[in-house]
């Protein structure tokens, strides 16, 4: 019997070779496209933040681990530090669970400002944790790394996404975007943060996009903005594209007086 030939667009060496790397791509467009449209879900609020983060209890808990055992005044030094850092773990989390909640409760066909994060553990799975809580949709945006661990626990079912291609992930972050929150964060949330704020800032999106930095005592410390007003390298108008507090409640408070002016009618 003649053997059945295989067709090219299920040819795995050709959809795994450098020629099929448009392909690739394509399916990173396609694919997430078709799970939105899906879900029914118009526009996301999306959160970035470190994947180091940790939740209050667990590092609570690993203090009193590292006492009992003796542990170095180095170490302990760090878990104080961690635990100092724990407490974005919780606003991320708090806040998922009130934009979550306030987006429900809108007149709508389709679902709106659905939290979306980067699906990794720290401020992504706070954020993702309290959207859950409030029994509400979120999408992770997860990326294959060699050496870090993504799709934390509390994503939704069928929105957890997995990307290769970092540029097909961060047009996703952007594209239904409506509004960004950065926490404290490292290499990853700096890329994400200042790719957005050039898009804002050069009009390459059709949308004006809220942004807030959380944690102002981390922001002013690692981002000195004014300089960049001071060395003539960015317009004074530009500050006002970012938002900072330290706190939920004004960060919940700023976010949905924006979203319903700028995107809200009378009705919703």
């Amino acid at each position: 019997m003649k053997k059945r030939i295989e067709k090219f667009y299920d040819n795995q060496e050709i959809i795994h070779s450098p020629s099929g790397r448009l392909l690739r791509i394509m399916s990173e467009y396609i694919g997430p496209e078709n799970l939105f449209r899906k879900n029914k879900i118009q526009d996301t609020i999306v959160f970035f933040g470190s994947a180091r983060t940790q939740p209050k209890h667990f590092v609570l808990e690993a203090i009193e681990k590292a006492k009992a055992n003796g542990s170095s005044i180095q170490k302990l030094e760090q878990l104080e530090r961690e635990l100092g850092m724990s407490r974005y773990y919780e606003d991320a989390r708090e806040l998922a669970y009130r934009m979550t909640n306030w987006s429900k409760k809108l007149k709508q066909g389709n679902r709106r400002f659905i939290v979306a994060t980067g699906g990794g553990p720290g401020i992504m799975e706070a954020a993702n944790r309290g959207a859950a809580e409030a029994k509400g949709l979120s999408v992770g945006l997860n990326i294959s790394l060699p050496f870090e661990q993504s799709g934390n626990p509390y994503i939704s079912h069928d929105l957890e996404m997995e990307f290769h291609y970092f540029f097909m992930r961060k047009y996703w972050f952007v594209y239904l975007a409506k509004a960004l929150i950065a926490f404290p964060g490292g290499f990853g949330t700096f890329d994400e943060l200042f790719e957005t704020l050039t898009l804002i800032q050069t009009k390459k999106t059709s949308k004006f996009m809220p942004v807030v930095l959380f944690g102002k005592r981390f922001w002013d410390q690692v981002v000195d903005l004014q300089a960049l007003v001071d060395f003539g390298t960015i317009s004074p108008e530009d500050l006002d594209l970012c938002h900072q507090t330290d706190s939920v409640d004004e960060a919940f408070e700023y976010l949905t007086n924006q979203l319903t002016n700028l995107y809200l009618s009378q009705t919703d």
